[in-house]
């Protein structure tokens, strides 16, 4: 079954040709590719897999994700981008980004990366896995923050932080997927959120990074 994607790139020829290499690829349907953020929320159908620019005339990528988690909630977004800045790394996933992959990343890697982020991971391509471990490395836990998560949840977090998927999670533990899911419902109650990417946000926005992390990368 092919995984519906959505593009949302301003440079038409980059636009093009990563239409044709999905669609040719057999695995993918471009449903809907756009030149800016503000004709996609008004245009765009439902669809798996969303990949969207940073550098958009008018509503940035990043300022876009927010208005198109509302508009497709079920939808995973992965930026797709020239810059590898940390404060645009760290405002993407705060914002709910799914992933972060640079446009220089091989045709193949583009292609892994989606099917990462729909079986639910969170693609990093390898120099923006480093960055990331370098900003959590220089973040301490602040005492009496840590909403009463158990070992296990912490350890759980830790991995979602990292862009561990739910499979990828079960399989390192050694427990069952739906064992994974009900920790998922545990630290998503403590933590007052609803989802993954909010809880990867909150984990960020609060420094309940409790030990140091491995990114699974493309």
């Amino acid at each position: 079954m092919r995984i519906p994607v959505g593009i949302i790139e301003d440079h038409k020829d980059f636009r093009q040709s990563l239409s044709f290499l999905l669609a040719s690829s057999g695995e993918f349907d471009v449903a809907w590719a756009f030149e800016s953020a503000e004709s996609a929320l008004k245009r765009s159908t439902e669809v798996e897999v969303i990949l969207l620019d940073i550098n958009l005339p008018q509503m940035s990528g990043i300022d876009a994700i927010a208005p198109l988690k509302t508009k497709h909630p079920a939808s995973h977004i992965v930026m797709l981008t020239i810059l590898e800045d940390d404060t645009n790394v760290v405002r993407a996933i705060q914002n709910g980004a799914n992933g972060y992959v640079l446009k220089k990343t091989s045709p193949q890697k583009i292609m892994e990366a989606i099917h990462q982020v729909h079986e639910g991971g969170s693609p990093l391509t390898p120099s923006v896995a480093k960055q990331l471990l370098g900003i959590f490395k220089a973040i301490a836990p602040t005492p009496g923050s840590d909403y009463h998560l158990t070992a296990r949840e912490k350890e759980i977090l830790n991995m979602l932080v990292g862009g561990f998927s739910t499979s990828l999670i079960a399989t390192t533990l050694f427990i069952s997927e739906e064992t994974v899911r009900n920790h998922f419902r545990h630290i998503y109650e403590k933590l007052q959120v609803h989802s993954k990417s909010q809880a990867v946000a909150k984990a960020i926005k609060e420094h309940l990074i409790f030990e140091p992390i491995k990114f699974p990368t493309l």
